[in-house]
């Protein structure tokens, strides 16, 4: 068993689902995908309004999905009454219940959804999960298919390391709220703006916004200069919380906001010695602007 997995309990026939921390984006055709893994049954959980956006480009996918969940219904009663609710970061950053089907219900809900994208999607999820499976086995191909993607992308090497050192640093700090008796997902998020909030002005969603971003990565698309910043919080509170060792989310809400500020005094001093903010409207879409 993944000791790193949380237990959620949801209303559907296998009663208990063991799935990651992590919600995760996968592109297909550069189309972004919500995910979570289970690692009980070996196998994603895809956000099943996504899928069908990229399927059908339908303007009104949540429209789309409701309707053909009554055909659905109508017709067999199948998959839609294995179709389960999982939280995931909606546009807003925050974390909503969204429909979600694993690849064996995903695949027969695509032969109802008539697409020339059908097929190569049915063979995006054969190659995702041999990946995922594979990165079990072998944990650094999972550093290695990042690298390379990040490539792809434009991204510099020395951005491409600082993002690297980065998810380290998360790891850590996720670890120690862990220990800490912290709540993943929901709790996590609350201590994450708490984080932001100190060290850059911004909650997470509001840092989203400010960089014209849905439901991508902030990391993703923040600058060098960004990254380090949010490193120093981040490694600041993991440092504060095993010395002080809090118990609970709002013990580690004043940790959180003291290691945020940590980073948060260090960004008024760069800004004071720059003569301008450090806190970029610059994203992914040009990478080369993150080399600052």
């Amino acid at each position: 068993m993944n000791v790193q997995c949380r237990i959620i309990k949801i209303n559907d026939k296998k009663g208990l689902i063991k799935l990651t921390n992590k919600n995760e984006i996968k592109l297909f055709q550069n189309e972004q995908i919500r995910t979570k893994w289970d690692s009980e049954i070996e196998d994603y959980y895809f956000s099943v309004i996504d899928v069908i956006a990229v399927l059908t480009e339908s303007k009104n996918p949540n429209r789309y999905w409701s309707d053909l969940k009554i055909k659905l219904k109508d017709e067999s009663g199948e998959p839609y009454e294995d179709i389960v609710k999982l939280k995931m970061p909606a546009s807003d950053g925050k974390m909503r219940l969204t429909d979600v089907a694993n690849s064996k219900q995903l695949l027969r809900i695509i032969q109802s959804v008539p697409s020339p994208k059908a097929e190569p999607f049915k063979q995006w999820l054969a190659q995702l999960g041999k990946e995922r499976l594979d990165e079990i086995a072998d944990p650094e191909q999972a550093i290695e298919r990042a690298i390379n993607t990040y490539r792809m992308k434009g991204y510099s090497e020395e951005w491409i390391t600082q993002r690297l050192k980065s998810i380290e640093i998360r790891k850590d700090l996720t670890s120690e709220w862990n220990r800490s008796g912290v709540k993943s997902g929901e709790e996590y998020g609350i201590l994450t703006d708490e984080v932001s909030k100190a060290w850059s002005g911004l909650t997470t969603g509001e840092y989203k916004y400010h960089k014209n971003l849905r439901k991508e990565s902030l990391r993703d698309n923040m600058t060098n200069t960004e990254l380090v910043l949010n490193m120093l919080a981040e490694v600041s509170t993991t440092a504060i919380s095993r010395n002080e060792n809090p118990k609970g989310l709002n013990e580690s809400k004043s940790v959180a906001k003291r290691g945020g500020d940590v980073a948060g005094n260090a960004r008024k001093d760069l800004e004071k010695q720059l003569g301008k903010k450090v806190i970029s409207k610059h994203n992914s879409n040009n990478p080369e602007l993150l080399d600052e």
